[in-house]
């Protein structure tokens, strides 16, 4: 479903090169559970945010479900994002004035979908979600633990091929990560493609493919059974 061959990444940092990513190849197959793990500085948030479609590489190809997406334009990448990507965040990045539901319901809302599915989808995405009683509540009225599920119901609203969690738990106290984990592992077992970044070697050890990253390169891919 995604292959990354060749990705490199520069930035010019301070007037110097560097290479965030060295020659990255990358093969996930639909359905995969994968972290990818590794020091500060390692490479690993680069390339979550490559196959995101958030940034482009300098060189190499990436190919999405069967077709080259290396070279799209912004519209075009604006699109493929939409129907088939959900993000979740470290900091959740919800909307404050808006309510837990206006939230979840935003990006149905933008991408056109018709109010009537707009609101069954909703509904099943509160109850799904253990939000049913905190739909009208505003983030600052909600836990850490429930702004991360709003955060993670978003990300399904569009029904995304990949779920795409950029230290998802870093914000929250040990048990309260652990009840998110346990989200998005229902996610994969429902049938989506999860892609994790972390550092903390307890919440990587949950996937069922890890990879570890140094210097922008994979040095390790381990598969546990």
């Amino acid at each position: 479903m995604i292959r990354l061959t060749g990705i490199e990444r520069t930035f010019v940092v301070g007037g110097e090169m560097v290479r965030a990513l060295r020659g990255v190849d990358l093969h996930v197959a639909r359905g995969e559970y994968l972290s990818i793990m590794g020091p500060s500085g390692s490479g690993k948030s680069t390339l979550l945010n490559m196959i995101g479609l958030l940034d482009r590489p300098n060189a190499g190809t990436y190919e999405l479900d069967g077709h080259d997406v290396t070279a799209l334009d912004d519209d075009q990448l604006a699109r493929v994002r939409r129907e088939m990507m959900g993000f979740v965040f470290q900091f959740f990045h919800l909307v404050q004035r808006l309510t837990a539901a206006q939230n979840i319901e935003l990006p149905m809302v933008l991408a056109g979908i018709d109010p009537g599915e707009r609101r069954a989808r909703l509904e099943r995405l509160l109850s799904d979600y253990g939000l049913a009683d905190r739909g009208g509540h505003r983030p600052d009225q909600l836990s850490g633990g429930q702004c991360q599920r709003v955060a993670i119901a978003r990300a399904m609203s569009m029904g995304p091929s990949v779920i795409l969690a950029d230290e998802p738990t870093g914000n929250l106290d040990r048990r309260t990560g652990q009840e998110v984990m346990a989200v998005l592992e229902q996610v994969h077992r429902d049938g989506g493609t999860v892609l994790l970044v972390t550092h903390d070697p307890e919440i990587g050890s949950h996937a069922k493919r890890r990879l570890r990253m140094v210097d922008g390169a994979i040095v390790s891919d381990e598969r546990v059974d």
